[in-house]
């Protein structure tokens, strides 16, 4: 086992590596840099002042070494003035004016343009907000939609079945940004729970708009889903010939249930479950932007709206992050559930 974790390990870093690369080519594109140069200077400056702008600031650098310089493996240079005298990049990060090694391997993630304060400072209480947003989601989400799976498929067939299937198809059938709406209308329109005019979701500034909503709405949409997975699963388990042998023997329906197969027809549902982590993460942008919760989401559609390549790279950089590790975390929790499935 540590062995194959090693080993995924290595995988993963090297998988970062070639992502990284791609999603940095993608994003500084000459469209990209154009736009930024006249956001930065005058969006009425000339080509002649955008190109003059980008070579200044260190942006016609070749690509790989501008992307060392952003992992952190190769010297960043100051940006110039007209006149070649050094000058700093960006005032409000407080960047160096002499070469220096600085980049994701050192902890400095770069500068927000769109924000004007360094991607650290706005990436992490983001996350950290958007992290007690997919906790409560979890906790409300995995146990009920466990509930539901397993009861619908204890009884292949049954009323029970039949109803709860319809519940859990109808709730993964609804969008967020539609069940979003319903909930708004119902509490604000026709409860008057508030009015409508959400606070900033910081961690002092949490309502019942932009926090328990956001949480029911995406809820709701994932419960469904491995609502019927786990179903599926249940009901493939409950017809194993293992399965008869223990009610043949004299074991009650419901010791059955427990002790042999809830925990083999867990296996499939974990793998969703740990999927639920990098969905939510990237998945909660139109939760996040409609009830103007600022968490991950929200900042990263306002990086997308203004071309703040660092904020739009720093947010990549954990998106894949958090993919590979809740894979790695599953393929691990295989082993646990099932011993018959072993690391080669």
């Amino acid at each position: 086992m540590i062995s194959f974790i090693l080993r995924r390990l290595g995988v993963m870093v090297l998988t970062m590596l070639c992502l990284t690369v791609v999603v940095f080519y993608l994003v500084n594109l000459q469209p990209n840099l154009k736009k930024l140069a006249l956001t930065e200077t005058n969006s009425r400056a000339t080509p002649e002042q955008v190109e003059s702008w980008l070579v200044r600031y260190g942006y016609r650098e070749p690509f790989f070494e501008r992307y060392g310089q952003w992992i952190g493996v190769w010297p960043k240079h100051p940006a110039r003035d007209e006149n070649g005298k050094p000058i700093q990049r960006y005032t409000y990060c407080n960047s160096s004016l002499t070469p220096q090694i600085s980049g994701v391997l050192e902890g400095d993630f770069g500068c927000s343009t769109k924000f004007r304060t360094t991607v650290a400072k706005k990436l992490f209480p983001a996350l950290g907000a958007t992290a007690i947003l997919m906790f409560w989601v979890m906790v409300c989400m995995v146990p009920s939609a466990l509930v539901i799976g397993v009861l619908a498929g204890m009884r292949e067939g049954s009323r029970t079945d039949r109803t709860l299937s319809v519940i859990s198809i109808a709730s993964t059938a609804t969008p967020e940004y539609v069940s979003g709406v319903i909930f708004t209308v119902i509490f604000a329109a026709w409860l008057g729970w508030f009015n409508g005019s959400a606070a900033s979701a910081t961690f002092q500034g949490i309502t019942f708009y932009n926090f328990t909503l956001p949480v029911i709405t995406l809820a709701i949409y994932g419960t469904g889903y491995i609502a019927r997975m786990t179903r599926a699963s249940m009901v493939e388990v409950m017809t194993a010939q293992y399965i008869r042998t223990a009610r043949l023997k004299g074991l009650s329906f419901a010791g059955v249930v427990i002790k042999h197969a809830l925990r083999n027809a867990l296996i499939a549902p974990f793998t969703v479950i740990m999927l639920q982590f990098p969905w939510l993460l990237t998945g909660v942008v139109v939760v996040e932007i409609m009830f103007r919760y600022q968490g991950f989401g929200y900042i990263l559609v306002g990086a997308a709206s203004n071309n703040d390549i660092d904020l739009l790279l720093g947010c990549s950089l954990v998106s894949v992050f958090i993919v590979l590790v809740t894979q790695l975390i599953s393929d691990i929790g295989y082993a646990f559930l099932n011993p018959r499935i072993r690391v080669q």
